[in-house]
C-alpha cells in the first residue's frame, strides 16, 4: 500500500524537481563540473543524491499542470546553474591572475588543455586552478554544497525558485571581485616585471652587448617563479575567502 502511495502523482514530481535540482548543481559547480567526470556519472549522481534526499524533502506545493510542470524544471535546473555560477566567479580568481602572470613571464604562447574545464589555458594557469581544486577538497566544498542543497529544500520549495531583484547585483559584484583579487594576486609579479625591465633596459643603454633574450628572459622568470612560490599560500587564502564569499551571496536565495 505505501508503494502504491509513493506513485502518486505529486510524490513523482517531487522526485523530478528533486533530481533536477541535483542536476543543476552537478553540471555547473567547480568539483562536479569536472571534464574527468562523465556525463553519465552526473547523471548517476544526481540520481542517488535525489533517492537520498528525497525522504527528507517536504511535501510538494505545486499545482501539477503541463506548463507549471514545464516552468518548476526551467527554475530548478536554473537555481541549480545559479550556484555553480557564483562558485566558478569565485573560483576563475585563480585562473584570471595565472593568465596575467603567464603573460608577464612570457609563457602566454605556452598553453595546454585544462581538465578541470576541458579548454586551452595557460601554463601558470592550468597549475593554479589545480592547486586551487585541491583547496576546494580541503575545504569540503562538496559536503557544503550537499548541506547547501538540503537547507534549500526547506527555505525555497521545489518548484518555487524565483530571481531576486538584487542577483544582478551580486551578479556584478562577483565579477568585479574577480578581476579585482585575481588582479591583486598577479600585482607582485607585475611589479617585480617591471622594475626587471626598466633594469634591464638601463643596463642595455649601459651594457649594449648585454643580450636581453639570453639573460634577461631567463632571470626574470626565474625571479617571477621565486615570488610565485613564496605567495602561493596567500593565493590559496585568498581563493578560501572568495569562496566563503560566494557561499554568503548564496543564502541570499534563501
Amino acid at each position: 500500500m505505501e508503494l502504491v502511495e509513493f506513485f502518486k502523482a505529486q510524490n513523482i514530481v517531487g522526485f523530478i524537481l528533486l533530481f533536477f535540482r541535483f542536476g543543476g548543481l552537478f553540471i555547473s559547480t567547480p568539483i562536479f563540473s569536472h571534464t574527468s567526470i562523465t556525463a553519465t556519472l552526473k547523471t548517476a549522481m544526481a540520481f542517488f543524491f535525489t533517492i537520498v534526499f528525497y525522504p527528507v524533502m517536504p511535501p510538494l506545493e505545486l499545482n501539477i499542470t503541463l506548463p507549471t510542470l514545464f516552468i518548476a524544471i526551467l527554475s530548478e535546473l536554473f537555481f541549480g546553474l545559479l550556484i555553480g555560477l557564483m562558485l566558478q566567479l569565485a573560483y576563475n580568481v585563480i585562473t584570471f591572475a595565472g593568465g596575467i602572470i603567464s603573460y608577464m613571464m612570457g609563457f602566454s604562447m605556452a598553453s595546454a588543455i585544462d581538465p578541470q574545464s576541458g579548454v586551452s589555458m595557460p601554463i601558470v594557469s592550468q597549475f593554479l586552478s589545480l592547486m586551487g581544486l585541491m583547496v576546494l577538497f580541503e575545504l569540503d566544498l562538496h559536503h557544503w554544497l550537499l548541506y547547501y542543497i538540503d537547507s534549500s529544500l526547506v527555505a525555497i520549495p521545489l518548484g518555487g525558485f524565483l530571481l531576486k531583484d538584487q542577483l544582478l547585483e551580486y551578479f556584478l559584484q562577483s565579477t568585479t571581485n574577480m578581476f579585482v583579487v585575481g588582479l591583486m594576486i598577479a600585482f607582485p609579479i607585475i611589479a617585480l616585471s617591471w622594475l626587471a625591465d626598466i633594469i634591464f633596459g638601463m643596463l642595455m643603454k649601459t651594457m649594449p652587448q648585454f643580450n636581453l633574450l639570453v639573460i634577461g628572459f631567463p632571470i626574470k622568470i626565474m625571479v617571477s617563479f621565486a615570488v610565485l612560490i613564496a605567495t602561493f599560500s596567500a593565493t590559496m587564502l585568498l581563493l578560501k575567502l572568495q569562496i566563503k564569499d560566494a557561499f554568503n551571496i548564496l543564502e541570499s536565495f534563501f
